[in-house]
Parts: structure tokens; C-alpha cells; sequence
């Protein structure tokens, strides 16, 4: 059999990236947890920074919502099913390469932890799945937001805008229209 040499150099060049990423896999891994079966480094993917892929007997994005949707449904294997996501990473993306050199400087840095679940979101969103949490997803993004633009986030603001908001007007006039009604 003929082997060319672009496919042992890819090969080689896979092995090599494997070795280089293989600590920003366990960071992530300890990141995320239960909510992934394993990270690794893929061959696969050219413009995207990673994605998830479901292992072999898992369940596709969209049996997981058929199956979230349906009334009586098994929670236990709904959990057990649902966890089998391999998160894929692209070695030669940027976002990897400058979050792999953030995680060698400090891996229990909050932003290295705040860019996992973002990456790990975002890749959940692109697949079909759905997020657990819109919510934080959102405040994540808001921050990395803050962050791109300079913005120092001293905590304040959000807390002040919910302080700052006049009651009501007719909550009063509203429960005894409803009251009549019975």
C-alpha cells in the first residue's frame, strides 16, 4: 500500500497538537465537568474555534429537545443520555492558541473560566442544543462585552437600575378588576 506523505504529515502535525493542547483539555474538562464527556483536540474543524459532538450512542440536539419536550418522560435517562457531548477543539484557531497561553499562566483565572462556558455555550447554541442557563450566558457575554470596550464593571450598575425603577401603576387597580371577574 502507498502512503503519501501529506496524510503522515497531518498525521504527525495532529500527534503534535494532541501533546501541545492536551493541558488546556484537562483545564476545560475541569471547567465543565459533568456537562461534557471528554474535551480533545479535533482535525475537522477550519473556522470555528471548537464544537460539540455527540458520542456515538448519545443523543443528537435534536432528539435531546424531542426528548426534554415529551410529558412522561424518565428524568435519570434524560440526564444520563444527554451528558454524552465531546467539546472538539480547533488547534489552529486563535481563540484556542490565546486561551491555551491565558491557561498555562494561570489556569484558575476567573476569564479563563468565564471564555471556557462561553466557548462551550456558544459551541451548545451552533450544534442546535439548548442552553441550561440563557441567563448567565448572557451576563458572560455582557462582561466579556465590558471588557473588550474598557469598561471597569465595579458591580453597581445593574444593582442601582433595579433600586431606580417607580413601582407599579394600577397593580392595585389590576387585582381587584381580576377579583371581580370570580
Amino acid at each position: 500500500a502507498v502512503v503519501s506523505t501529506q496524510s503522515t504529515g497531518a498525521k504527525k502535525k495532529f500527534e503534535e497538537d494532541k501533546a501541545t493542547y492536551e493541558a488546556l483539555c484537562k483545564v476545560m474538562k475541569d471547567i465543565l465537568d459533568n456537562k461534557v464527556e471528554k474535551v480533545c483536540v479535533s482535525q475537522r474543524l477550519v473556522t470555528s474555534p471548537c464544537c460539540i459532538v455527540t458520542s456515538q450512542y448519545g443523543w443528537t440536539a435534536n432528539m435531546e429537545r424531542i426528548m426534554k419536550a415529551q410529558a412522561l418522560r424518565d428524568n435519570s435517562s434524560l440526564g444520563y443520555m444527554a451528558a454524552k457531548k465531546h467539546l472538539e477543539l480547533n488547534p489552529d484557531h486563535c481563540i484556542i492558541q490565546e486561551l491555551k497561553k491565558k491557561a498555562d499562566a494561570n489556569k484558575n483565572d476567573k476569564s479563563v473560566k468565564d471564555l471556557v462556558m462561553l466557548l462551550f455555550e456558544t459551541s451548545l447554541l451552533a450544534s442546535g442544543f439548548s442552553l441550561e442557563d440563557p441567563t448567565t450566558h448572557s451576563s458572560r457575554i455582557h462582561r466579556m462585552i465590558e471588557l473588550g470596550l474598557g469598561i471597569e464593571d465595579d458591580g453597581t450598575a445593574e444593582e442601582e437600575v433595579i433600586d431606580d425603577l417607580p413601582p407599579l401603576e394600577g397593580d392595585d387597580a389590576e387585582a381587584s378588576k381580576m377579583e371581580e371577574v370570580d
